[in-house]
């Protein structure tokens, strides 16, 4: 059964090499999308992080904000 970590990390370092921090999980049997902690990611985001593509459409098909 697939299921995917949403995970902060930083550009210059592959994503299987190591993370910061799992802001949510994505399982696409169910479509279930979660965020753990949106101030968080709204944080990260204003500090200059971007979202993969991925994730961009994730959070408009699931209606989330930041």
């Amino acid at each position: 059964m697939p299921f995917f970590r949403v995970v902060l990390t930083e550009h210059t370092s592959a994503a299987k090499h190591g993370y910061k921090e799992v802001l949510g999980f994505y399982n696409p049997i169910s479509k279930e999308f979660k965020i753990k902690d949106l101030d968080a990611v709204k944080k990260y985001i204003g500090n200059g992080a971007q979202f993969s593509p991925r994730v961009e459409k994730l959070m408009k098909v699931n209606n989330i904000a930041i």
